[in-house]
């Protein structure tokens, strides 16, 4: 009888490989070579599974992506709580969210030179801005968030001090610490609520 094969249990091998690989070593470390290797595949293999290393490497950051939607639990939340759930549940605060921050930053690297997945980054940027703003509208409507400086730039900052954060726990730790990112959150939400 021939052997049955579980082809999605496959990829999501070959990409716990791969996020291993970029995890420990970065995208130099993650080879089609290296990474069939580390999946026990001929390197030929790989593409009965995913066509190319891009394809690879954007189901990696698909998971990267799920990790984080999975950290944040907005069910019935709005407004401000719901802006602050999103804001510091998304930020590098324990080893699997800076791993994912790890491939994140990878991701950012090639999507520079390949317009697929760039596409693939600032789509998610957008739906991330746009939940930001519809948050920061609500906020605005119940009456918990006053202050005075507009919507797009307190997007901006969240945006910015979410990605320096991720960056900064990769490359200088001690200057992106846990107790760091709180203080930074907590000054930001203390200005929404002042005129």
């Amino acid at each position: 009888m021939p052997k049955i094969i579980d082809h999605d249990q496959r990829r999501s091998d070959i990409v716990d490989v791969t996020w291993d690989l970029i995890t420990r070593g970065g995208i130099e470390a993650a080879t089609m070579r290296e990474i069939a290797a580390a999946a026990g595949f001929a390197n030929g293999a790989l593409k009965l599974y995913f066509p190319s290393k891009e394809d690879i490497i954007e189901a990696t950051y698909e998971r990267a992506l799920g990790m984080m939607r999975a950290y944040v639990e907005l069910d019935e939340l709005r407004g401000l709580v719901a802006l602050r759930e999103l804001c510091f549940s998304s930020m590098p605060i324990d080893a699997e969210r800076i791993a994912a921050g790890r491939v994140l930053l990878t991701f950012w690297q090639l999507s520079l030179t390949n317009p697929k997945l760039h596409d693939k980054y600032l789509e998610h940027v957008r739906e991330w801005r746009g939940l930001l703003h519809r948050y920061l509208t609500e906020g605005r409507e119940d009456g918990d968030i006053v202050t005075e400086t507009p919507d797009e730039q307190l997007v901006d900052e969240i945006v910015l001090l979410n990605a320096g954060a991720n960056v900064m726990s990769l490359v200088s730790g001690e200057f992106s610490t846990v107790a760091l990112q709180h203080q930074h959150l907590e000054s930001f939400f203390t200005r929404l609520t002042r005129p």
